[in-house]
């Protein structure tokens, strides 16, 4: 904590009305992250943790010989220059420096090259995120884990399926991402500011499963089918379900900025128990009419991980995607080896 917010939290703290307020701000600071990758994506998510200085500690750890140390002091380097307190350390898959965290983000896994689908990756993925999640409970048994490895969905599901925390405590980060792309096409065809923009992506995080809500989709609480055509809406939604992949190829791998703002979002939510809604992959059991797998809905993340999962009424024809999405995502839970 900074000599200036220090005074200011001594002086607000005498206030009776305040009080209360400082000292939950004070205990947020005791929350220890952990992320298990510290590859582009992982790195990007500690750093935007960090910056956002809500978080004690973050623990970064990654198979491969000191490179979660050497992005932990680099990233350390960065403190005094963009005026964070958060502490980052890094790890050679050593687990005990995990102990009690109270969530941990699972970006281990290789990432797609160019033309691979997210459910190619598959047959490596399950085996590293399986070990991984059990790895993390051994030392954190309370933990709430963010999945954020490929194909999302399904290793959402292998979490559930495998580790036996409850299902509040398990959500996967795509429709926080997909949502977020879709917010930005959505700008850039209307020619508005992002911050006037609001929209949803939900179902399954693959580039046919995604269900971008356009018919809910606002710029500034009016319905962005008043501003640009059909069409123009139409391509907005390709663009977005391509958003990925679009992405791969120009960079060659897969994208990393989004998906760690998306997760530290998420991360912030559940450590200072905003309520926000985002849309998840969560394990449904009728929401929806869907049972047994994990796809994106609409979720309210506070300090217990997913508080309540949002129905919103949708029509016949978002209904019927839904309903295909969900069946793409079972596709891919049947190669797993449960």
């Amino acid at each position: 904590m900074s000599f200036f917010c220090f005074k200011l939290t001594k002086k607000l703290s005498k206030n009776r009305i305040l009080a209360p307020i400082i000292q939950n701000k004070l205990k947020i600071k005791n929350m220890k992250v952990t992320v298990v990758g510290a590859g582009a994506v992982g790195a990007s998510c500690a750093e935007y943790i960090a910056i956002k200085n809500f978080a004690a500690e973050v623990v970064l750890l990654d198979i491969k010989e000191g490179y979660a140390e050497g992005k932990a002091m680099d990233l350390m380097q960065t403190a005094s220059l963009n005026g964070f307190d958060t502490k980052i350390t890094g790890s050679t898959s050593d687990y005990s420096k995990t102990a009690n965290s109270d969530v941990c983000v699972i970006t281990s896994g290789i990432p797609r090259k160019p033309g691979m689908t997210r459910e190619e990756l598959i047959g490596i993925n399950a085996g590293i995120v399986k070990m991984v999640a059990a790895s993390l409970i051994e030392h954190s048994p309370n933990t709430i884990i963010i999945v954020v490895s490929n194909p999302m969905d399904t290793m959402t599901y292998l979490v559930h399926k495998t580790t036996g925390l409850p299902k509040n405590k398990i959500i996967g980060m795509g429709g926080a991402l997909d949502s977020a792309r879709f917010k930005y096409r959505l700008a850039e065809a209307l020619g508005a500011p992002i911050s006037d923009i609001d929209g949803m992506v939900i179902g399954g995080h693959s580039d046919k499963g995604m269900v971008p809500l356009t018919r809910l989709a606002t710029r500034n609480s009016v319905p962005v089918s008043e501003f640009i055509s059909k069409e123009r809406l139409d391509q907005v939604m390709q663009d977005t379900k391509v958003g990925g992949a679009t992405l791969t190829g120009l960079l060659g791998t897969s994208a990393w900025y989004a998906p760690g703002a998306a997760v530290s979002g998420m991360v912030q939510a559940i450590a200072c128990d905003t309520k926000k809604i985002f849309p998840c992959s969560s394990l449904l059991e009728g929401e929806y009419g869907l049972n047994d797998l994990c796809i994106g809905v609409p979720v309210v993340l506070g300090k217990n991980g997913i508080e309540s999962i949002v129905e919103i009424n949708l029509t016949d024809a978002e209904k019927a995607h839904m309903q295909e999405s969900a069946e793409g995502v079972s596709k891919t839970n049947d190669l797993l080896e449960l």
